[in-house]
């Protein structure tokens, strides 16, 4: 399987407000390294598995609405806990909707599986993966 992986950041705010968190039940803010990862099968005639131009430009695209801001407030998280996993999903989601809208070009239909991962810090990362 080939891999092509992008990597992009986002700062956010928000607080975890339930016990289990601790003092980040307070509100925090934290700065995400985000991956994406993207496995194909086979490459093209030119040898690529997925154009990492368009790779990076989507990525970017996709967390765009959450940096900077306050998660706490964003409606597409009322009533969720902003966890870095949920976090994961929410920009897996995306992209995958992205990837079937096909806005990873020609290349985007040899996409099989998805990797995002968020780096909380040096020592502390969180992903989703799935098949599309």
């Amino acid at each position: 399987m080939y891999a092509v992986e992008v990597r992009d950041h986002m700062m956010i705010a928000h607080s975890l407000a339930r016990p289990v968190f601790g003092p980040a039940q307070g509100m925090h803010g934290a700065t995400f390294v985000v991956d994406a990862a993207f496995f194909t099968s086979d490459v093209d005639e030119d040898g690529l598995g997925v154009d990492i131009g368009l790779a990076t430009t989507v990525l970017r695209e996709v967390i765009a609405p959450l940096n900077y801001q306050n998660l706490d407030e964003l409606p597409v998280f009322k009533g969720r806990v902003t966890t870095t996993e949920v976090l994961a999903r929410h920009v897996f989601d995306a992209l995958a909707g992205r990837i079937a809208q096909g806005d990873f070009g020609p290349g985007g239909r040899r996409i099989e599986r998805v990797r995002v991962t968020l780096h909380e810090s040096h020592v502390a990362r969180a992903w989703y993966e799935a098949a599309l």
